[in-house]
Formats: structure tokens, C-alpha cells, sequence
């Protein structure tokens, strides 16, 4: 495979649905040639979806013109309603077949509490704590409280 896989890349769901930092860096570790390498990899991976939540539109037009379909949900907050519109979309998404990657600057709370979430949103994990033990598992991290508090008690409608 060619290009440079993005830092953090992780299956959350095998083939379907991934996470990874801002694709190219952030900040001032922001690249152009190594955002390319990075898309390079990610479409020979087979993700064709971006999920944005940057509070900016930062690299949705070198998503497009790489033949991606990006999509910007700002997740500024973590707070319920936030992540309910979140989780819309990425179930959205998924029902579309796309394959979908995940991201914000760095893999934060606010990222891993929006997978568990979503997790449970869906019903691909029925109970809260089983969602968030499985992210705490795949990210290799804690969940906060933040993060916890938007997790679903049951799925979406």
C-alpha cells in the first residue's frame, strides 16, 4: 500500500469504520505532503468518507479533490445534542455502505466518547459500559467523565 498511515489509525468497526488524528498533523506538525502520503494510504485502505469534527473546515476541499466524500459535523462541545447530531450522521454514512473515517485534531475524549456513543446509538452494543469498555480497549485509553456523559443508556431511534 502506498502513502503514510495517519497517526492513530484504528479500526473501530474492521473495514468499516476508523478513527485517527487529523489527517497531515495539526497545528504546526501540519503538513501538506504528509496530508497526501495520508490520504494516499487511507484510500488504499478503502476508507472513501471523512467524518470532521473540527470546529474548522480545515482539509475538506483536499478530501474532495482526492476523490473523498468529506463531511464536516463541528463537534465544538461535548454535549448531548452535539453528539446525537454526530452519531445521525455516522449511522447515516454507515447505511450508505461508505467506509468512514473518524477524526479531530488528536484522539480525544470527545472522539472516543462519540465512538462508544455511537456504538450504542446504533445498537451495535446494547449496554453503556460494554460500549465504553470496548473504546477504552480499541483506543487503548480512559474515557472521562465528559465523554461517558454523552453515551446513550439505550439505542437511537
Amino acid at each position: 500500500m502506498t502513502g503514510l498511515e495517519p497517526r492513530g489509525f484504528t479500526w473501530v468497526i474492521s473495514g468499516r469504520l476508523a478513527v485517527a488524528e487529523r489527517v497531515g498533523g495539526h497545528g504546526f506538525q501540519h503538513r501538506r505532503v504528509r496530508r497526501e502520503e495520508e490520504i494516499a494510504w487511507l484510500k488504499g485502505a478503502g476508507v472513501d468518507t471523512v467524518l470532521s469534527l473540527l470546529p474548522g473546515n480545515q482539509n475538506l476541499a483536499s478530501y474532495a479533490a482526492a476523490g473523498l466524500t468529506a463531511v464536516h459535523e463541528p463537534l465544538a462541545e461535548l454535549e448531548p445534542a452535539a453528539a446525537e447530531r454526530v452519531f445521525a450522521t455516522l449511522r447515516s454514512l454507515l447505511r450508505d455502505r461508505r467506509v468512514v473515517l473518524v477524526h479531530r485534531d488528536t484522539i480525544d475524549d470527545a472522539v472516543a466518547g462519540i465512538l462508544a456513543g455511537y456504538l450504542v446509538y446504533s445498537g451495535l452494543v446494547d449496554d453503556p459500559i460494554k460500549a465504553t469498555a470496548l473504546i477504552q480497549e480499541i483506543l487503548r485509553r480512559p474515557l472521562g467523565p465528559e465523554a461517558r456523559a454523552i453515551i446513550p443508556q439505550t439505542a437511537g431511534a
